[in-house]
């Protein structure tokens, strides 16, 4: 029931949400696969930095940061 509600709301998707919905989906099923691994306890810490960065890989790349201004330690503390 819920498969079908699904996809007759992707259906109804432009492209760029589309994207978004492709990416969530990889997202989720890394995470799945780093969950469901029984060697996570026994990974070198390299292996731990692969997963990682696999990970990381793996996040929506927006190109969209912070300004030099919500960086500036001026404008954390008020003076």
């Amino acid at each position: 029931m819920l498969k079908e509600k699904l996809k007759k709301q992707i259906d109804k998707l432009d492209e760029k949400q589309l994207k978004k919905i492709a990416e969530f989906i990889a997202s989720a099923e890394f995470q799945s696969e780093v969950e469901s691994s029984t060697h996570k306890q026994d990974s070198t810490p390299a292996q731990r930095a692969t997963e990682f960065l696999e990970w990381v890989s793996q996040l929506p790349q927006s190109g969209v940061s912070l300004s030099d201004e919500a960086l500036s330690r001026d404008s954390i503390y008020e003076e």
